[in-house]
């Protein structure tokens, strides 16, 4: 007895094979766009505290160049980077050793959030 003969089938993908295939490419596009918009937004964030910090370490270093020693009390201050205009607050304090004071400086953006934060010691000169 023979048996009838089946037809051949001739290449290509089957419509279930092709949507598979698409739908992975569509998850890996999606995960490539969520990670591209990750990393630009960690690179302005970045490049927001690397201003920040330029504005407290100009402010620090101003005041070090004044060579006079600094009084107690709270003072803000505005700095310029890049186009950019930041707002901060120095804030001297007394130390243990009457020669030495504390000194915060801090350097916020618009919204009032504190982005840099910046605690070091100042010597009588």
């Amino acid at each position: 007895m023979s048996r009838p003969a089946r037809p051949s089938r001739t290449g290509g993908f089957t419509l279930i094979e092709v949507l598979v295939a698409l739908t992975i490419v569509g998850l890996c596009l999606a995960a490539g766009m969520r990670a591209a918009g990750t990393m630009t937004s960690n690179a302005q964030r970045l490049s927001l505290n690397n201003m920040a910090q330029w504005c407290a370490e100009n402010e620090l270093t101003e005041m070090r160049l004044n060579a006079a020693f600094p009084g107690t009390g709270t003072t803000e201050f505005s700095c310029t980077q890049l186009g950019r205009t930041f707002t901060g607050k120095t804030e001297v304090a007394t130390t243990a050793n009457p020669n030495f004071r504390r000194v915060e400086l801090k350097v916020f953006n618009d919204d009032g959030q504190s982005l840099v934060s910046i605690i070091t010691v100042v010597g009588r000169y």
